[in-house]
């Protein structure tokens, strides 16, 4: 399949949505960002990679690095780490504090903040150093050396994150939170601030369509773990609109509020998807117009 025929299509057909949707103006950092900006990255678990047009500009990659702590945390803790955090969908908006009082400060999933909390406070547990540990893995798996933090980014989340902060003290309330609060909260504002571009995505989230295989041929997942992670994030990953991407792009799929979106095809490939112009539920308007427009256009999606 001539990939990069594919993904200029896929540029052209989505151009006349770019703009639409709204950039995430309760992060101040992110508010400044260009509306009509687009970048898309395929890359296939051979090595190769392809891309359309803003697909190597960094950008902040927010909700999507919540893939990255549950896959290193998965690893380490195995089935353990369930008993903290559930795997269903939430039906509510990513940083909902109602369900968690009604479900005893155990988050729905791992995708809304408060699942991704918990995912942070055990891989803290497990490393010393969560975020420090995400970066050296999105580096190694991107092959980007030149990956990190974007302290600006960092700065604002922390300054505007009460709700996580609620969060993270209601968990806690329950005894769900084994860290001290301040110290999860300080790392899961660092892992949301990083910036990579599509390439770099498209390829880190390709140990997911090799089942649990890293880059190197290292395995960081069984191939049951990573069938785990790919069906949360199908049924979780895009918010309260999961239903809504499974029934569009049929794919295992993650986005961010940065305007970001990775894809799965197992077997396959990694895909990213950037366009800051954002939905009602905090999905890239431009972004899931083009992975609908991508599996239409190839045949390819999990069903």
């Amino acid at each position: 399949m001539d990939y990069q025929a594919v993904l200029h299509d896929v540029w052209d057909a989505v151009r006349p949505v770019l703009g639409q949707g709204r950039v995430a103006t309760y992060i101040p950092a992110l508010a400044a960002v260009d509306p009509r900006r687009f970048g898309m990255a395929l890359a296939t678990v051979e090595g190769d990679v392809y891309g359309v047009g803003d697909w190597r500009e960094p950008f902040s990659i927010q909700s999507i690095s919540k893939v990255f702590t549950l896959a290193m945390a998965l690893s380490r803790d195995g089935d353990a780490l369930w008993r903290r955090v559930g795997k269903e969908p939430s039906g509510n908006p990513f940083n909902s504090l109602v369900q968690l009082e009604y479900e005893h400060g155990i988050p729905r999933n791992p995708f809304i903040n408060a699942g991704a909390l918990v995912i942070t406070d055990r891989l803290q547990q497990l490393t010393g150093d969560a975020r420090g540990t995400l970066r050296d893995f999105l580096r190694a798996e991107s092959g980007n050396p030149l990956v990190d933090f974007d302290p600006v980014i960092a700065a604002s989340e922390a300054e505007h994150g009460h709700r996580n902060r609620a969060l993270a003290h209601f968990m806690a309330s329950y005894g769900n939170m084994q860290s001290p609060v301040a110290e999860v909260l300080e790392h899961y504002f660092w892992q949301c601030s990083l910036a990579m571009s599509c390439a770099d995505l498209a390829r880190a989230c390709g140990f997911l369509a090799r089942h649990g295989e890293r880059e190197d041929g290292a395995r960081l997942l069984t191939r049951s773990q990573a069938k785990q992670v790919n069906a949360v994030m199908l049924t979780c990953g895009t918010y309260d609109a999961a239903g809504e991407f499974a029934y569009r792009v049929g794919l295992p799929g993650k986005s961010g509020v940065g305007g970001g979106i990775i894809a799965v095809i197992p077997n396959r490939c990694g895909l990213c998807v950037w366009s800051p112009g954002l939905d009602a539920q905090g999905n890239s308007v431009a972004g899931m117009e083009a992975l609908d427009r991508f599996t239409t256009l190839t045949g390819l999606s999990i069903f």
